[in-house]
């Protein structure tokens, strides 16, 4: 039934995202930033999606469905004849969104900088999509909003690739994100024209991952720069709890972060682990570290980022030789070999899960056949240049599966993102 010929009264809900957000240092900076103190002293969390990477998890979130339905396993996306790599974007999600089934009963979503949405479909109501947004053209439903943006120099994304070796840069990109973000909530909140209302705020994680030291360290020399931005970011939700204290009844509201966050103790290159063990083997000298068509016939796994590993079988791959009947062998020696990687003595995985076990189901050419899921602190990678397993290279931060906050006015208990989704189809009593 539309809700538009229901005779219930119209509930509203809003999302609130924070990317990269844990409950445990939600909870810590609670003690000096009053806003996030509300929503995490009656927070709990919610497991990420595996890889625990954010195109993954927030299109879980935005679909309702686990990677082996909405086809993301990552940012990167290979094509296996010609071994070309992209960036995965909205075009590959494989199954319909939350907004695609509201829409078909009536239900207006808005939507600011949700990652994962670019380029922007067409839905019932608006969208300015998130991460990784290349061109503001593509960036909008409907169109109209691109004029709206522009005039206010709406900031799509904040330039990290500067940021991460100066944080005074970093600051004040994150900054105008933030500016821009609140712009954009004054343009699409006031009218009430909608239903469903989701807002991210993505600058923590980008944060994290280049001065996770200087935020959880009281000694760095940069804490404080770092506590002074994240009171404008808390501000930030300060005035998006404003708007929703005022929101009429009956509403509903949700926090989620799509992910933890840690310090990292080091990053770890599968695919050096799989040239150094004689699984992989290039053809000539890689252009970059995403140039994987160097990728001999010879191989016979590589990985993608953060830790997909895939068989160079004949059936899947261009230049692949392995047989089918050689693939389960090689799958469980690569598996143990994995489980027996060690850093300073520490075991760098916590497990290694095969398709049918973590995406029983899972038909597209872009499933893994083993996920590695590493103990906290470890970045898994799979650069194609790389000479060492171990290293630092600019970052101070990583990822986590668990510790993800959430919090939702009605005490709900998601397990993961994908039970989100479900949560909000579930708010407008539409089934899946």
């Amino acid at each position: 039934m539309s809700i538009l010929l229901s005779s219930k009264p119209r509930s509203r809900l809003v999302v609130l995202g924070l990317d990269g957000m844990p409950l445990d240092l939600a909870l810590q900076l609670g003690a000096s930033l009053p806003n996030i103190r509300r929503l995490a002293q009656h927070a709990t969390t919610v497991k990420a999606e595996l890889p625990e990477l954010s195109p993954v998890n927030w299109t879980a979130f935005f679909t309702g469905e686990g990677p082996e339905k909405h086809g993301i396993f990552g940012f990167s996306h290979l094509d296996p004849q010609t071994y070309q790599m992209r960036i995965t974007n909205s075009l590959d999600v494989t199954c319909p969104t939350i907004f695609d089934r509201l829409g078909t009963h009536g239900i207006l979503s808005r939507i600011i900088n949700l990652p994962g949405t670019y380029p922007v479909r067409q839905l019932r109501g608006m969208c300015i999509s998130g991460f990784v947004s290349l061109d503001i053209e593509k960036a909008v439903y409907p169109s109209f909003l691109k004029e709206k943006l522009c005039s206010i120099n709406y900031k799509l994304e904040a330039d990290t690739n500067r940021g991460q070796q100066d944080l005074d840069y970093l600051l004040a990109e994150l900054r105008a994100t933030l500016h821009s973000r609140l712009n954009a909530l004054d343009m699409l909140w006031p009218d009430l024209g909608w239903d469903l209302f989701i807002h991210v705020f993505t600058e923590t994680d980008r944060l994290f991952h280049f001065f996770m030291d200087a935020v959880l360290h009281t000694d760095h020399p940069s804490h404080l720069k770092c506590l002074r931005f994240l009171a404008d970011w808390d501000h930030a939700i300060g005035l998006f709890l404003k708007r929703y204290d005022a929101l009429p009844g009956p509403k509903r509201l949700l926090v989620l972060a799509d992910h933890g966050f840690t310090e990292l103790k080091t990053e770890v290159c599968l695919n050096t682990w799989l040239k150094q063990q004689g699984f992989l083997t290039l053809s000539g000298t890689p252009d970059d570290e995403w140039d994987a068509s160097k990728l001999s016939s010879e191989s016979q796994a590589f990985a993608l980022d953060p830790g997909r590993i895939y068989i160079h079988s004949a059936t899947r791959f261009g230049r692949g030789r392995v047989s089918e009947q050689n693939i389960p062998a090689l799958i469980n020696t690569i598996r143990h070999g994995l489980l027996q990687l060690t850093y300073k003595g520490s075991p760098v995985l916590k497990a290694v899960h095969t398709r049918d076990t973590l995406y029983p189901g899972a038909h597209t050419n872009q499933v893994p056949d083993l996920i590695c899921e590493a103990h906290p602190g470890f970045d898994l990678k799979a650069k194609f240049d790389r000479t060492d397993i171990f290293g630092l290279h600019g970052r101070t931060g990583t990822h986590t599966v668990e510790g993800a906050l959430f919090y939702d006015t009605e005490d709900s208990q998601p397990r993961s993102l994908r039970d989100i989704g479900t949560t909000i189809l579930q708010h407008f009593d539409i089934k899946k």
